[in-house]
């Protein structure tokens, strides 16, 4: 995985300035279904402007292998890169019941629900592994979720981030540790609410 660009300025940039891609919205949006090969090109848009594309490929057919398949360009004139990017699907099945995909990030190989591919950067990998931080936790007018859900992960002993999830503490209560879950991603849940506030302050002023 490459730097950012040389010329960049104003520090590292953020999650809310890269292109996202988001297992959950994939799933919800019928671009991937379990036991099903589809495809198509995913496009982001900011300001009324579009600011990139991939082509995806999400392939569900034999289990253990799922896996999606991202075509993009990146660069320009002579420097032009054709890149084809593998990443690998798993889940988990909680407790409360149901199954939750994740995608493994090409580069920290751990489970992550979102991917990034920042200004400047070359491949598409984890917040974790891009260092990347939020816009909104900078902004003290939108923290509030968000240190609810750092509060929640500190009161576990997890590692603290809105994708870091939580670890089960040794000892606990199976049902116990459900209950933090079912809290957990109704708190995940607000913060996607306040990033998507960011996102449209972002069209707007774009």
């Amino acid at each position: 995985m490459g730097g950012y660009g040389s010329g960049r300025h104003g520090g590292r940039p953020t999650a809310d300035a890269a292109l996202r891609l988001d297992l959950a919205w994939l799933f919800r949006t019928g671009h991937a279904v379990e036991g099903e090969y589809r495809a198509g090109t995913l496009s982001w848009n900011r300001g009324g402007k579009a600011v990139g594309s991939i082509y995806c490929k999400a392939i569900m057919l034999d289990p253990g292998e799922e896996r999606l398949e991202l075509v993009y360009t990146r660069g320009s004139g002579d420097g032009t890169e054709r890149v084809e990017q593998t990443v690998r699907l798993c889940h988990t099945v909680p407790h409360y019941g149901g199954k939750r995909w994740w995608m493994i990030c090409p580069f920290r190989d751990i489970r992550v629900g979102k991917l990034y591919l920042p200004p400047g950067g070359d491949r598409f990998a984890s917040r974790r592994a891009w260092r990347l931080g939020y816009q909104c936790q900078r902004d003290a007018r939108r923290d509030r979720a968000f240190e609810r859900l750092f509060r929640l992960q500190r009161k576990l002993g997890s590692p603290q981030g809105w994708e870091a999830g939580l670890i089960r503490p040794k000892g606990m209560w199976h049902r116990t540790y459900d209950r933090h879950m079912e809290r957990y991603w109704q708190l995940d849940a607000e913060c996607a609410v306040e990033m998507m506030a960011v996102f449209g302050l972002m069209e707007r002023l774009g």
